[in-house]
């Protein structure tokens, strides 16, 4: 399977057991280039660089990030609901100037409407995709140097200009995800990359066939990506307990108060996740190997893969099968998870990284016959 693979960085924080603050670890930048620099050396394609209050800034984070790195593609965040395209469009390819046209673009709307109050956005949900219709339409042809004049419901240019030229022309690839019709919609007319959180296969392959329908009807094509956890070891027992161990401190207030929190936002994405689980952690496994247990108390992706090396490979060739291009995926810690992924699944996959390439060299005093075997071959 020849597909992109891509990790997170979690500028929000980490951590070894969700919801119990003493084994959290906070975002300092430190820890994020540790993850950062990881992911580039194993092999990984992108690092997706989330959003939100909570996140360190993702276009500051993109900048240091790209200084500490060498190869790997930064999939930053976009917000259309804040800021206006012009200055956007500046950032942007200043972004893809400074890390010599890694840069990709993933674009918010938003998604949780009192998180927008408090940055002083008040647009409802179908407000908020029409808004970014604009937005978008500003923004794609600033990058492409025209100059722009334009006059919308919400966003209004006389004359704009961008000066400053992209490596990756027109403009940095845009992912996006969005599952109510308005984002589909969205998703059709602009973007490159279409992002589904993970559901089972008949749901995700659902989404793809209707976001393809409306781009081919508007005389586009696109690729399709898969956002989740994954939870390799060596066995599908030790995956699983591996599972239960990250919610191991979780009781049903706490599952309750995060579920009432995530209902209030108006994210259809959003809704789909907690549906899966109901809130209840008896029945997480809600297709073959796919566990709805982070979802509990996280908002965003909230399942995961738990297995095994090979299982976990087969079914993300299961989701290649049905048109899934690129995975974004993450583990708790992030740190050791990145490692362990590249170590147990890579090879699986017909990729190579820095723990699967050639020979293994410990150091150690008596590793001498070992190393000189694995260097000879």
């Amino acid at each position: 399977m020849t597909k992109d693979i891509f990790w997170f960085l979690p500028t929000s924080g980490d951590t070894r057991h969700l919801g119990r603050a003493s084994s959290g670890r906070p975002a300092t930048f430190d820890y994020i280039r540790q993850i950062a620099v990881a992911a580039d050396t194993l092999g990984y394609d992108g690092l997706l660089i989330p959003t939100g209050s909570s996140c360190l800034d993702p276009f500051v984070t993109a900048t240091a990030v790209a200084a500490a790195t060498r190869r790997i593609k930064l999939l930053v965040a976009l917000r259309t609901s804040l800021g206006l395209p012009a200055v956007s469009a500046r950032q942007a390819a200043a972004l893809d100037l400074v890390s010599e046209g890694r840069l990709l673009l993933n674009v918010v709307p938003g998604g949780d409407a009192a998180e927008l109050a408090a940055d002083g956005v008040f647009l409802d949900h179908d407000a908020r995709y029409a808004q970014s219709e604009e937005y978008l339409t500003i923004w794609k042809r600033l990058l492409a140097g025209e100059t722009v004049d334009f006059s919308g419901d919400y966003l209004r240019v006389e004359q704009a200009r961008n000066n400053f030229v992209p490596v990756q022309r027109p403009h940095p690839p845009l992912y996006f995800g969005g599952s109510s019709p308005a984002a589909h919609e969205l998703a059709a007319r602009h973007v490159d990359v279409y992002l589904t959180w993970g559901e089972p296969l008949d749901a995700v392959a659902a989404k793809i066939e209707d976001v393809r329908a409306r781009a081919a009807g508007l005389g586009r094509t696109m690729r399709f990506g898969l956002r989740l956890h994954v939870i390799v070891r060596e066995t599908t027992l030790e995956a699983e307990a591996e599972a239960e161990e990250l919610i191991r401190y979780l009781d049903d207030e706490t599952i309750a108060a995060a579920q009432a929190s995530l209902a209030r936002m108006d994210s259809v994405g959003q809704r789909r996740m907690s549906a899966l689980h109901g809130g209840r952690r008896d029945n997480l496994y809600v297709a073959p190997n796919l566990w709805a247990g982070v979802g509990l108390v996280r908002g965003g992706a909230g399942t995961a893969l738990v297995g095994d090396p090979p299982t976990v490979a087969k079914r993300l060739q299961e989701y290649a099968d049905i048109g899934i291009d690129s995975f974004v995926l993450s583990g708790y810690p992030h740190l050791e998870e990145a490692w362990r992924f590249a170590e147990l699944v890579f090879p699986l996959l017909g990729r190579h990284s820095a723990v699967t390439a050639g020979g293994v060299f410990t150091g150690g005093a008596f590793d001498g016959a070992t190393t000189r075997r694995t260097t000879e071959r």
